[in-house]
């Protein structure tokens, strides 16, 4: 893709890797250059280095942004800690984070309202997820809720904030959230700047949290870092989607600066303090410390490692040494970002990797499709049975699908007829095909499908039923029937006829065989039968955009 002229958004752009992305794609003069950190003095700050470095073009605009994207835009400057100590506030997190994926969640969500106002052609996304998911620890709140429960209370704000710190429901959520708001700014390519959780060593890492190795946060990490390549790998095969990459480093990153100086914490100067009296090993653990505050910082020389801290000579020639975790520079990985952003690959995206590891569809299956297509044909004639469905593959809506389309075969002879059928005279129909075929009404209610009539005021419905109201769902909201009911009423045979219209049109397009092999031709006379497993296809790759985004 090329770069002069449109917008960038680097999430994590204050960071040490976002800061040489940034870098590398200023001479590229992108029009606007959007440099997102966590608070805002570190995005500014970010902002006005780069505004000075030799490379930036007076054509190219950059902005600052900041706030956690993996809130709600309103409280998007406020701590996790402090969200979740606020009842209406981490009720809305938590609403959002296990609902339905709305319009509202998305254009309301910190990182879909930073993506509606800055319109990115290209989004970098430089934020350890991994990182800032599982070391909410999950490990901790599990205890804690535990030791309530066994004690016999549990509040409310300890069960919802441990609903908080689940990994999987927040990372999708992130992920569905950076979908839909990049398809609505038609934002073009989406490259994320991963990690492997341990800095590319195994399971015996020694460079852990704990006396436990590797720590269980560790492997938190590495297993949420995995979950996001797969997700990102399902998107990258999405229609509709921006193009994806990852770019997964697996070394340490290093560094931004060496210096003398306080040495600080989150933010904070370490205090130096001194013992002030030898106590009994005995009881040196059952007493409070005996130690004075010294009131000076901690200083010394140090290597600032960007978001993994300070690192002394000692810690970072440890870390870094030949045959334990080693190094990668962040203009290693700018580099190799700016290459795939432009179209040069690089062997080092993952998804791309994966593109090419992963078994898809084959020759032999294609073929044995057909065997075993035919063979079952002939079984249901042998037998005078038509299935149909069984509700065992889902959603529910398939099910319904498969038997709606059903009936339109037992009433009509291939698509044309379909096409043409009068929506009244086909709902009076069904309703005397469902009336008196026992079988097939009675497959359709055993699956837990219910019947709706074409009055639309009454159904058949056996014990079990797949779709029902939720509570306060009013039973004539649409999403029922088109979820789960088979609908007999008008409307919805209109629908089929006009489905089946569409379906002759593309046949009538000079798309068929005998123009070349670029439709996707059904064999024999399939193109116009009305099969139920035909039909639903068609809806499901076509209506509901569900098509298979590679092969």
């Amino acid at each position: 893709m090329d770069i002069q002229g449109r917008n960038v958004l680097i999430l994590g752009g204050s960071g040490l890797v976002g800061m040489a992305v940034a870098r590398e794609l200023m001479p590229h003069v992108p029009a606007l250059l959007v440099i997102s950190g966590l608070t805002r003095a570190e995005a500014e700050e970010a902002v006005t280095e780069l505004e000075g470095d030799p490379a930036k073009s007076a054509d190219t605009r950059i902005e600052a942004a900041w706030g956690d994207i993996f809130h709600r835009d309103e409280t998007r400057e406020r701590a996790r800690s402090d969200v979740l100590a606020d009842t209406a506030a981490r009720r809305v997190l938590l609403d959002d984070l296990y609902g339905e994926l709305t319009d509202d969640v998305v254009a309301q969500s910190a990182l879909g309202a930073l993506i509606a106002r800055t319109q990115p052609a290209i989004v970098v996304d430089c934020i350890n997820t991994a990182t800032a998911f599982a070391y909410q620890n999950v490990f901790d709140s599990a205890m804690k809720l535990r030791a309530l429960s066994e004690a016999g209370s549990v509040p409310n704000d300890v069960i919802e904030g441990h609903l908080a710190t689940l990994y999987l429901p927040q990372l999708i959520r992130h992920v569905q959230i950076a979908l839909e708001a990049m398809r609505r700014a038609n934002t073009g390519f989406y490259l994320k700047v991963g990690t492997a959780g341990t800095g590319g060593m195994g399971l015996n890492i020694p460079f852990t949290h704990s006396e436990e190795r590797p720590s269980r946060m560790l492997l938190a990490k590495s297993g949420v870092a995995g979950a996001h390549t797969l997700l990102l790998y399902l998107m990258a095969r999405t229609p509709g989607a921006p193009a994806v990459k990852e770019i997964k480093p697996t070394a340490a990153i290093s560094w931004k600066r060496i210096a003398f100086g306080e040495v600080r914490r989150r933010g904070r100067a370490i205090e130096r303090i001194d013992a002030t009296t030898p106590v009994p090993v005995a009881a040196a653990f059952d007493s409070e410390p005996q130690f004075r505050q010294l009131g000076t910082p901690l200083t010394g020389v140090f290597l600032d490692a960007g978001e993994n801290g300070l690192f002394s000579m000692g810690e970072f020639e440890t870390l870094t040494a030949l045959g334990l975790m080693e190094f990668v520079t962040p203009e290693e990985i700018a580099t190799n970002v700016v290459r795939e952003i432009r179209g040069y690959p690089t062997g080092k995206d993952v998804v791309a990797a994966l593109d090419g590891a992963t078994s898809g569809p084959t020759y032999r299956a294609g073929v044995l499709r057909e065997v075993a297509l035919d063979r079952m044909a002939a079984l249901e004639r042998e037998n005078g049975v038509e299935a149909v469905a069984y509700e065992m593959l889902g959603p529910p809506r398939l099910s319904k699908l498969l038997f709606e389309s059903a009936i339109l075969a037992r009433l009509y002879t291939g698509l044309e007829n379909v096409a043409g059928i009068d929506p009244d005279a086909a709902a009076a129909a069904a309703h005397d095909l469902i009336s008196s075929d026992d079988d097939l009404r009675s497959r359709i209610l055993t699956i837990g499908l219910p019947i709706l009539l074409p009055d639309g005021a009454t159904m058949l419905r056996g014990p079990d039923v797949k779709i029902a109201p939720e509570d306060g769902q009013s039973v004539a909201d649409p999403r029922l029937a088109e979820a789960g009911w088979v609908d007999l009423r008008a409307a919805n045979w209109r629908k089929w006829s006009e489905r089946a219209q569409h379906m002759l049109h593309e046949r009538g397009d000079g798309s068929g065989p005998e123009h070349g092999s670029r439709a996707d031709t059904e064999p024999g006379d399939r193109g116009v039968s009305v099969r139920p497993g035909r039909m639903a296809a068609w809806v499901f790759r076509y209506e509901d955009r569900g098509e298979r985004g590679k092969r």
